[in-house]
């Protein structure tokens, strides 16, 4: 009973974690909205997150392509340590990769558009 108490206690506390932003961070909410911002302003060449967003794209289709099922039927546990790894990877990349557009974002808000007169 103690153990699915703290069990529960830990699953409670990372979903707070993850809706209301770690460390004082945005929230999860609020980096998958920006997301389609994010690649648009990096289609329209505004963001530099192009080469970035690249290798999230690559290794996502890495993941859930059916290329990637043939080693995991041969080699068993170590052909899904790969896939572990680069999901982890792309985790902390586009935790990373949000927070820096919407911290990016907030401060193009705060320029004025405009000519510097000389």
């Amino acid at each position: 009973m103690a153990r699915r108490l703290k069990r529960t206690a830990a699953l409670a506390a990372l979903g707070r974690a993850l809706l209301t932003g770690a460390r004082g961070g945005p929230s999860l909410g609020r980096r998958l909205a920006a997301l389609p911002r994010m690649i648009m302003a990096t289609l329209r060449g505004e963001y530099d997150g192009g080469l970035r967003l690249a290798l999230m794209a690559a290794a996502a289709l890495y993941v859930v392509s059916p290329i990637d099922a043939v080693p995991e039927l041969l080699l068993m546990l170590l052909g899904i340590v790969d896939d572990v790894v680069l999901i982890t990877w792309l985790a902390g990349s586009l935790l990373s990769e949000t927070e820096r557009f919407l911290e990016w974002e907030s401060r193009r808000r705060a320029v004025i558009p405009g000519e510097v007169v000389g």
